[in-house]
């Protein structure tokens, strides 16, 4: 052998070994400490009342197509290797035109599979999209580049504006304190209101396992039930401009009686469409401005 190949043969096994270890050390970042549910956002499973619903939609759908993946490439693999062409073998094998009875089972199968998919995530969906007679109501107002949080509680009319996040510009963290911040309380039924001031926008909070988007004079509703107090991180979910990736907010839900001393340092009163931007009303003023120009 000469020495080409010698060096070619350990380069070729250095780089195997480079392989493995590169594999081995991404499965172990699944063990870190960080990672409390696996592939799951939530870190508690009844963050609210549906967290739990969805999580379990989301699981054995997994499973469920793990599983036909399996059985589908195990099916596939045998016909490779039971039909395979042997060694004295002459011409072509029999060719068959059609089987009615597999014609029929695999159009049947996929014909159920997508009905029971379809019957469970119906479930879901209805479940989520019920509206309830909630006791606290937030229109949510998304604007580049914050939010404006407008609470209804209790007869109170209360709101806070929020001014976008300045994210530091060396990439480092610290702004968790500054972000505009939406506050519920615990075991009480919300509605949350989302509106656009602007363009589109999508409210995504990971642990809550909902996002939805927030079209321009479109209303779209969120009805959950905060189960669990803590501080959850929540962003824009859909590219909105120039600072979208600082489009963040914090969610917080707390005792009743917090919900309340917060509420109480608000402000007064609700700000709603009439910040909104409206482009047609803006459209019309500067064509009657040229107009008034040109007339003079």
């Amino acid at each position: 052998m000469s020495s080409q190949d010698r060096t070619g043969s350990r380069g070729s096994a250095k780089a195997k070994v480079m392989a493995l270890v590169g594999t081995g050390a991404l499965l172990l970042t699944g063990c870190s400490a960080e990672v409390k549910r696996g592939w799951l956002p939530n870190e508690a499973r009844d963050t609210t009342n549906h967290t739990g619903m969805i999580q379990d939609l989301w699981v054995n759908s997994w499973i469920a197509v793990t599983i036909i993946g399996l059985l589908t490439w195990g099916l596939m693999l045998w016909c490779i290797i039971a039909y395979r062409r042997r060694k004295n073998d002459t011409g072509y094998p029999r060719q068959l035109s059609y089987n009615l009875p597999i014609e029929i089972f695999y159009t049947a199968i996929p014909l159920v599979l997508v009905l029971v998919f379809f019957s469970f995530n119906n479930t879901v969906e209805k479940s989520l999209n019920t509206p309830v007679d909630s006791e606290v109501v937030v229109d949510v107002r998304a604007k580049q580049w914050a939010w404006d949080f407008n609470y209804s509680y209790q007869g109170q009319e209360k709101y806070f504006a929020g001014e976008q996040a300045r994210l530091p510009v060396d990439g480092s963290g610290g702004v968790q304190e500054s972000l505009p911040t939406l506050y519920l309380p615990v075991n009480k039924t919300v509605t949350l209101e989302l509106n656009s001031r602007d363009v589109i926008h999508s409210f995504w909070v990971p642990a809550f396992l909902q996002k939805l988007d927030m079209i321009p004079g479109r209303t779209n509703y969120i009805y959950l039930t905060p189960q669990v107090e803590g501080t959850f991180d929540g962003k824009c979910a859909e590219l909105c401009g120039e600072y979208h990736s600082e489009m963040l907010f914090n969610v917080k839900v707390v005792s009743e009686a917090e919900f309340k001393a917060q509420l109480a340092q608000l402000n007064d009163g609700h700000i709603g469409e009439e910040y909104d931007r409206q482009p047609n009303k803006v459209n019309s003023q500067i064509i009657e401005h040229h107009g008034a120009e040109e007339g003079e």
